[in-house]
């Protein structure tokens, strides 16, 4: 098992402090070698130490490594804006990370300095409807502040152990993204430090074009060190029903008819490897309340799963939220949760949905492909919702998250590499089919393929951004977009 990152990180500055008579606690560097810009004074620390910079080498994904320079433990927003200036003086790259649950290296670099943002996690005072956080905060803490008054961001990711800055500019989608938009469309405001080493406050209102740039951004044009986001009344239960199908196209009956009235607040599909071979069908349909619980049998009337494989339970909010810690528990202690994950996920629009679909399962060897925890996704959702300009999804009104989790029983590189092309050629087919990527998955694209993700006039937004706030290209190269 590979050690927890942050533990490394600090037994990595401790033990060089210790070793090294002439590095001081604070506003220093750890024993760097002799460079023609010396750093700059921090509040926090820069640290040149082995075990440091390859705790910075890996990610969620384990596939992808590259060993920075430096690792930085900013002490301050201050600390980012002056590294990211002395990194790029020095024709470096910079790249910021927050929990690392990347899955392809994105935010790694080779010999430039990576950012430990998790050191920047403070939560502020809930303040109506709205709450300040540092960018490194966990949404696990943003919740531990804000249900305390009885409030709750209106989407959140699937697993609460994200950082809200790396969840942001990647988008953030979450079981309410059918009704609420992704995590970045619920931001209010931000503070960035460009990729000239400036701090800027930017919203909706000011400075709009890095505010857009940001959300769904892929951390091209900036590095957010806090936000504001949207908060509402959260529930105090939800009531849970599994419903079960005995095949593809009745479960995709089923969730149109769901995503079209809106009985529940989440429609979540899973497509579920068998132990008898095959597949089972499954939609998770959530209903939060306060107070006297739901009706169920409004909840599943017209509906046509199989009633006797239906399974129904209530569960407090954040227990809800908190879904996968269970999950996360099983494969770290049976070592899985170290083994590469090489996961692939897209949009693809309701009018191509089950030949994608059916096509794809057919070519699938679940114990190997998938893993016995793992799934394929299959989930509603509205374009109509979604409002970050970068964020790409299909032309289809309705259209589905389509998303391999794969968790493979080996750590075998070779099976890790077969999966990385396979899920290359999957996206291939899916674009053919008028879907797009959700630009967290575990395979390559050149600039080229990214300009083509992007298409033309959206790239071209980003393109004018990157020109105005990152000129020299210092910020977040893992991407490869330039």
């Amino acid at each position: 098992m590979k050690p927890n990152r942050r533990a490394v990180l600090l037994a990595g500055l401790a033990t060089t402090a210790a070793g090294a008579a002439a590095v001081a606690t604070k506003g220093a560097f750890a024993a760097p070698p002799v460079r023609d810009i010396p750093p700059p004074p921090l509040d926090g620390e820069l640290s040149f130490d082995q075990a440091v910079r390859d705790a910075a080498a890996d990610d969620f994904g384990h596939i992808v490594h590259k060993t920075p320079e430096a690792v930085l433990i900013p002490g301050s927003d201050n600390d980012v804006a002056a590294t990211i200036k002395w990194v790029s003086d020095r024709n470096k790259k910079f790249a910021p990370q927050g929990q690392s649950h990347s899955t392809f290296g994105r935010s790694e670099v080779q010999d430039g300095v990576v950012a430990d943002m998790s050191a920047l996690h403070a939560v502020g005072a809930v303040e109506g409807d709205r709450i300040t956080v540092d960018a490194g905060a966990k949404w696990s803490e943003v919740l531990s502040t804000t249900l305390a008054a009885g409030k709750t961001p209106p989407v959140l990711p699937d697993y609460i152990e994200l950082s809200v800055g790396g969840t942001i500019i990647v988008g953030g989608v979450g079981a309410t993204t059918a009704t609420s938009g992704v995590v970045a469309d619920n931001v209010i405001e931000m503070q960035v430090v460009t990729g000239k080493g400036d701090k800027v406050t930017c919203s909706s209102s000011s400075n709009a074009d890095l505010f857009n740039a940001v959300r769904s951004g892929l951390g091209q044009v900036g590095v957010i060190t806090k936000a504001t986001l949207k908060l509402v009344a959260a529930p105090a239960s939800v009531r849970r029903i599994q419903l079960f199908y005995a095949d593809l196209a009745t479960m995709m009956g089923d969730q149109r008819v769901l995503a079209g009235d809106n009985r529940f607040d989440s429609v979540q599909g899973s497509i579920l490897p068998s132990p008898q071979g095959g597949f089972v069908f499954r939609t998770d349909g959530v209903k939060f309340f306060t107070g006297n619980p739901p009706d169920d049998a409004a909840l599943v009337a017209g509906l046509n799963d199989d009633p006797a494989r239906r399974q129904a339970a209530t569960l407090e909010y954040f227990a809800y939220l908190n879904r996968l810690a269970a999950l996360e528990a099983a494969l770290r202690a049976n070592g899985q949760w170290f083994f590469p994950h090489p996961w692939l996920t897209t949009f693809v629009g309701d009018s191509q949905i089950e030949a994608v679909v059916n096509a794809e399962l057919g070519q699938i060897n679940p114990p190997n492909d998938l893993g016995q925890f793992g799934q394929v996704v299959v989930s509603p959702l509205r374009r109509s919702s979604i409002t970050s300009p970068l964020l790409r999804v299909p032309s289809d009104e309705l259209f589905y998250a389509f998303n391999f989790v794969r968790v493979p029983t080996t750590d075998d590189a070779a099976n890790a590499n077969r999966l990385v092309d396979i899920n290359k050629a999957i996206y291939g087919r899916v674009k053919a089919a008028g879907g797009t990527l959700y630009p967290v998955s575990a395979f390559p694209l050149s600039g080229a393929e990214w300009r083509s993700h992007f298409g033309g006039g959206t790239f071209g937004q980003l393109d004018a951004a990157k020109q105005k706030f990152d000129p020299k290209k210092v910020l977040t190269p893992g991407y490869e977009i330039y």
